[in-house]
């Protein structure tokens, strides 16, 4: 543990704003799987709402800095075209 207070309370606020940017990032994660695991199956209108919350998700960690703006351009486009392709099936 840091002598000085100063370093102390912000050694406690860096392993809270670790904690929420991890918790962040993991719903992100969790969105893409879930959106996935419905583009695999056959409801279109499952497959649209995980897109929006999916799409939601990126956009928030791309605005929080917990990725780089263009890797949630490229996540999002991906995305885009997995639902695009299911709907033409």
């Amino acid at each position: 543990m840091a002598n000085i207070k100063s370093s102390a309370k912000r050694a406690l606020i860096i392993e809270k704003t670790t904690a929420k940017n991890r918790a962040a990032k993991s719903l992100m994660k969790t969105n893409i799987k879930k959106f996935d695991a419905a583009v695999s199956g056959t409801d279109k209108d499952a497959a649209e709402s995980s897109y929006k919350d999916a799409v939601k998700s990126v956009d928030r960690a791309a605005t929080k800095n917990l990725i780089h703006k263009n890797k949630a351009n490229r996540r999002k486009s991906i995305m885009t075209q997995k639902l695009n392709a299911m709907e033409s099936k």
